[in-house]
């Protein structure tokens, strides 16, 4: 996943349980949070926002 590609990130979010009216708004913080985290600590995009997505998925499990 590419940085500003929300739509696919909105998807994500969905398919790991977030609720729908949420996906857009959520994809857009989690997006904006994996750019300040991958300079922040010298990681890649990619490494920072699958970090991001695992905390969230345990989040929605526990909540189960």
């Amino acid at each position: 996943m590419k940085p500003g590609d929300l739509d696919s990130l909105a998807r994500a979010l969905a398919a790991l349980g977030c609720p729908p009216g949420r996906c857009a708004e959520m994809a857009a913080q989690l997006d904006r949070r994996a750019r300040q985290l991958a300079a922040r600590k010298g990681r890649t995009y990619a490494e920072a926002l699958a970090h991001l997505l695992a905390l969230m998925r345990q989040g929605w499990a526990a909540r189960r």
